[in-house]
């Protein structure tokens, strides 16, 4: 969950937004040390009244400014492409959800278990509980069992919406006539907050996601007492 003052990302709650997190750590401090070079050659540059007059065609010169950004690049791009393959590999879930974005509200349907499906919409201020987060919360919660292969089937009814949770690493445009797909697999229970992150109508910001992950023993006790609701 974040916090106020809060500089960096969301704690991570799934193996992919760990990958996210070190691979941003990575590409961060490459950009910082290539800055520091940078700006520490155009201070000396500018310091100096000597010119170089040699280096204005030096080959090795040439070499150097034209190898090391491709490495640079290179060591940038496979842990880039790593995360993405790992974002869209999936294989035999454990449970299949699909989700529908409406105007304005989310509905889910468990393709795995017969008849449990519900819509969730968000809890306005006034009927908040203490403890409960303004424009956060919502009436009925998307459960997952933790530490289980999850895929989510993502479409929209009416115009475009992005289902989106930080801190899984989740984003995903829910566009209507077309099914998207998200794998993700929680690292333990938890109660994870979004928003519908595609600006989608007057009310866009008034139709968060919840994502609670419980254990898989009471993850199917709740599917058992909420079937044939």
């Amino acid at each position: 969950m974040a916090h106020q003052t809060q500089l960096g990302f969301q704690d991570a709650t799934s193996p992919v937004m760990e990958e996210l997190l070190t691979f941003h750590d990575h590409t961060v401090m490459a950009m910082l040390l290539i800055s520091a070079l940078v700006f520490y050659i155009i201070a000396t540059l500018i310091s100096t009244r000597l010119t170089g007059i040699n280096a204005s065609d030096a080959q090795e010169i040439e070499m150097v400014w034209t190898i090391l950004p491709a490495i640079i690049l290179f060591s940038i791009a496979l842990p880039s492409l790593r995360i993405l393959y790992l974002t869209d590999e999936l294989k035999d879930p454990a449970l299949t959800i699909k989700t529908i974005g409406h105007q304005w509200y989310w509905s889910y349907e468990y393709s795995d278990l017969s008849d449990l499906n519900f819509d969730s919409y968000m809890i306005p201020t006034k009927d908040l509980l203490p403890g409960q987060f303004r424009l956060l919360e919502v009436d009925n919660r998307m459960i997952v069992p933790s530490e289980t292969s999850v895929r989510v089937l993502i479409t929209a009814e009416d115009v475009l919406h992005s289902w989106t949770i930080p801190s899984m690493g989740i984003k995903a445009d829910a566009i209507p006539g077309r099914l998207s797909q998200v794998p993700f697999v929680t690292t333990g229970p938890g109660v994870f907050f979004g928003q519908c992150s595609e600006i989608c109508g007057a009310n866009h910001s008034f139709m968060p996601i919840v994502a609670e992950s419980i254990p898989l023993d009471n993850f199917l006790s709740w599917s058992q007492s909420n079937q044939y609701l």
